[in-house]
């Protein structure tokens, strides 16, 4: 009942309307308080002495000179009862290292879990100890271990947020008695970044993980309905007298392999074989006790998993995710999203993969030259300076510099070269301030880009683009509350051809014929844009969470030179509710139910969108998993269909999804999934079903394997805007869509540090067009009256199948004809991947890539025939090795 009672944010222009701000502060201050947990201490010695040797056995006499502790607490499944096995810690320090031993009891060491794998995907029984030495209550490392001896590790930044990107080099050994397992760890004091104070203490947590049970427990206990994480954790004590180290350390690496790929006769490209060679250097250094430098001269990522297939019938770019370990580590500080508190949404100031990017102009090539175009951008070179102060400053400064590319064109007796992308230099900077131990952060960021063009081809390209934005983010009542809010601003420069590009593309479309608000101005040089976003949650403290936010970008914001954004000129304004209940009680296990509700306006006022959802997701004491959503979205005003024509108006849809798996802890688990969409007056029918079944038939070896099948039948589908006489014709059809994918895994660990990976996706697309037809009132609210559909008279096909032509007039000739749109597409990529780290950050990988995609002017679906196309079509492969080696200074 409490949703009426939340405001609508509305924006129109640049008013702001709020309504019953004042229930919802009274609202929110008015419920219960309840203490926190009483934090506690460990006290630890200094070695004076020989030190441990890290072998998992911790039989030396210098781990008696401080004792263990132990009484932990459950906090999964039962709630402050405790744990089944009681787990037990020592912590001992010299001048350069920290020396951890934890004792995981175990009254039946034999169903002690022990599973390989690659280093961070951790499966089994497992421990780790969290240290926070900044001891701003936000930051920490964390350092695990299964027992197989598998690490896990990672960065908490704002107290909650986990990055498991981050890989310090430390050593830990594991062994297993009859009293259970035990793990010992040495981990170097130049991993972790504290102050120069003669007595230190840093926040600490240890947990543990009983897998067969799926219980969690740790050692200061953070309740299951707290806000935060690390701002509970309880205290090291006991340091004193260490200074910070610097860690200077130098990874160069080398790489050769070679491509074996289709040669065609007469390309002077395609001879079936390319050599590959590279070498460049990676490198970190501590520039101070608080701050490391992190670089990278000409950098390779042959090893890096291809992305998935796709095939994209939007006006929108695709997103894809950042797999290069440079930019993955650490990239939490540079996480800006435009919606803040927002899961789904992607859109965000920083997006990395426009570093490095595929070229963005294609060169004239003519009738009997061939063309080598590069792949992506070369990276000459990057940089990220990051830390944070004693004084609670988190900075995150990334500079990178990509170079002039340039495609080769030949005709086997002349040889020319077109640049396709300028050198670009990327700058970002992040700022953030912590007040009140964390319980107020402000921040920044600004991003910039500057293209050197020199070429008139490239004028398309702005020259300079620049970002930046505000936030402010407060926390109150023991965390249970949360406001945040940011405001950002974009402004780009470059020839008039370039602003015209930005105006008339896909985020905006200015030229649309019915956004009167919207114009475009062929004489700029300049567009500027704003946006900005608000999140008000109770987040924290009993089983109840919800929330009210809204977002705004105005027509002219533009961020994607570095950012990534689908749409521009948009006010939104969600509602959410959310009931947890952690505590088993009849058969299950969890559950967590979630209501929201959203609209969407334009600038000019117009309702764009509406809609709802109802989410269950539980977990019963079998340990199986069900998940359920029901989302019903109201109509909708399509802006974007039509590539810069009129808006179209599509009914309502409803959609359901439903998931269930079994138990994950068993050797086999298996998962599968329904999704269907009805469109209100039939305008749409879509159903996705597939499974998912992952097997370990050893504590070394996992295989999955998940096919997906995608049926999907839309009345309404862009296929091209024609000119005839003074209309432009707005040409549309219904689309039968089919696919099927799956991705095939093979994992297998020989140790904890050298490890076997096969990935392969097959992938298979057909797009049957039919029933076409034209747009002739747009906007209207009986959806079929927005298009007159091309009778038998009207449309033909040719006697080649490639060519439709209309006769709008009836007078026995073709007014304009369209290309036969039907296709198919198939297409198969794969990776294995050797990887060996042979010593604690160094590291020799063998990659073995193989590729293979075609296409046909058919669109009907038959999967035999698709999967005979793909097998018919000559692959090409990628041998490389890489070796790297790491100098620590």
């Amino acid at each position: 009942m409490f949703l009426k009672h939340f405001p609508t944010f509305a924006i129109f222009g640049n008013k702001m309307q709020y309504r019953h701000i004042l229930f919802i502060i009274s609202t929110l201050m008015l419920l219960p308080f309840i203490g926190a947990s009483q934090v506690r201490e460990y006290n630890t010695s200094r070695i004076t002495t020989t030190a441990p040797n890290i072998d998992g056995l911790i039989s030396e006499e210098v781990w008696d000179i401080v004792e263990w502790s132990g009484d932990f607490t459950q906090k999964e499944p039962y709630e402050y009862k405790k744990p089944s096995q009681q787990t037990a810690f020592k912590i001992l320090y010299d001048d350069n290292n920290l020396y951890v031993a934890i004792r995981a009891y175990d009254s039946e060491p034999g169903k002690i879990e022990r599973r390989l794998s690659r280093r961070g995907n951790v499966e089994g029984d497992w421990v780790a100890i969290g240290i926070s030495s900044y001891f701003d209550h936000r930051t920490a490392f964390s350092f695990g271990v299964n027992a197989a001896g598998v690490k896990a590790d990672g960065i908490v930044t704002n107290d909650v947020d986990w990055d498991g990107t981050w890989k310090p080099v430390y050593f830990v050994k594991t062994s297993i008695d009859d009293e259970g397992w035990v793990a010992e760890m040495k981990i170097p004091l130049n991993q972790l970044r504290f102050s120069a104070d003669n007595k230190k203490v840093w926040g600490l947590e240890v947990m543990r993980r009983l897998f067969r049970k799926e219980e969690f427990s740790v050692w200061q206990m953070v309740p299951q309905d707290a806000s935060g994480w690390v701002s509970l954790w309880g205290e090291l004590h006991g340091i004193e007298n260490i200074k910070p180290k610097k860690e200077i350390a130098l990874t160069p690496y080398v790489m050769g392999g070679i491509e074996k790929g289709i040669k065609e006769e007469g390309n002077p490209f395609e001879t079936g074989s390319r050599w590959i060679k590279n070498a460049g250097l990676d490198g970190k250094i501590a520039v101070t006790n608080d701050l490391t430098l992190n670089f990278t001269i000409n950098p390779d990522f042959g090893q890096v998993e291809a992305d998935p297939s796709e095939v994209n019938l939007t006006a929108f770019e695709s997103y894809f995710r950042e797999q290069r370990p440079f930019f993955t580590e650490g990239a939490n500080i540079y996480n800006y999203p435009l919606v803040t508190g927002s899961s789904w949404s992607r859109e965000n100031l920083f997006y990395s993969r426009r570093i490095g990017r595929k070229p963005q102009y294609y060169p004239h090539v003519q009738d009997g030259e061939y063309a080598k175009i590069p792949d992506y951008s070369r990276i000459l070179g990057a940089f990220k300076l990051s830390g944070k102060t004693r004084n609670g400053w988190s900075i995150g400064i990334l500079e990178s510099l990509t170079n002039n590319e340039y495609a080769i064109i030949d005709d086997n007796i002349s040889r020319r070269k077109e640049i396709v992308e300028p050198m670009t230099n990327f700058f970002n900077t992040r700022l953030q301030k912590d007040f009140r131990k964390g319980q107020t952060i402000v921040g920044g960021m600004f991003t910039a880009t500057n293209r050197f063009i020199n070429d008139s081809r490239l004028m398309f390209l702005t020259t300079a683009a620049y970002t930046g934005g505000i936030d402010f983010n407060h926390y109150w009542d023991d965390r249970t509350y949360n406001f945040k809010v940011n405001l950002v601003g974009s402004t780009l420069s470059g020839d008039s051809l370039s602003i015209i590009s930005k105006q008339r593309g896909p985020q905006r479309y200015f030229q649309r014929p019915d956004a009167t608000h919207l114009e475009v101005d062929s004489s700029l040089q300049q567009l500027t844009g704003t946006g900005g976003s608000y999140d008000l949650a109770k987040i924290g403290r009993g089983h109840w969470r919800y929330g009210l936010k809204g977002s705004f970008s105005s027509p002219g914001l533009s961020i994607n030179d570095m950012g990534y954004m689908r749409r521009a000129d948009f006010i939104n304004q969600t509602v959410w509710a959310n009931y947890i209940l952690w505590e088993p009680f009849s058969i299950f296990r969890k559950m967590n139910i979630r209501v929201t509700q959203w609209l969407g306006w334009d600038f000019k006022g117009t309702l764009l969108y509406s809609g709802a959802q109802a989410r269950l997701g539980f977990q019963l004491k079998n340990y199986w998993s069900v998940n359920a959503s029901l989302n019903y979205q109201g109509f909708d005003i399509d802006r974007h269909q039509l590539r810069g024509g009129p808006a179209l108006r599509t009914p309502g849809i409803m959609r359901l999804r439903a998931r269930i798996n079994t138990e994950e802890r068993k050797k086999l688990v298996i998962g599968a999934f329904y999704a269907r969409g009805w469109g209100k007056d039939n305008w749409r029918d879509s159903q996705d079903i597939g499974f998912d079944l992952k097997y370990r038939p050893s504590p070394s070896l996992q295989l999955s394997i998940d096919p997906v099948y995608v049926h999907d039948r839309e009345s309404m589908i862009y296929i091209e805007t024609i000119k005839f006489g003074n209309e432009e014709v707005y040409l549309v059809s219904a689309l039968q869509r089919k696919s099927v994918q799956l991705n095939l895994r093979v994992n297998y660990s020989i140790t904890p540090d050298l490890s076997l990976q096969y990935w392969g996706q097959p992938f298979f697309f057909s797009g049957d067009y039919s029933g076409f037809k034209k747009v002739v009132d747009p906007g209207s609210t009986d959806y079929y009256s927005q298009f007159h559909i091309f009778t038998e008279n009207q449309i033909s096909l040719d006697e080649t199948g490639n060519t439709y032509n209309i006769d709008e007039t009836g007078d026995g000739n073709t007014d304009y004809s369209f290309y036969n749109p039907d296709f198919s597409f198939y297409e198969f990529r794969s990776n294995f991947v050797v990887r060996w780290e042979y010593i604690p950050g160094s590291t020799a990988y063998f990659v073995w890539s193989q590729g293979r995609n075609g296409n046909i002017g058919d669109g009907s679906f038959f999967l035999s025939d698709r999967i005979e196309n793909l097998a018919n079509t000559k692959p090409t492969n990628v041998f490389l090795l890489k070796l790297s080696y790491r100098l620590s200074l």
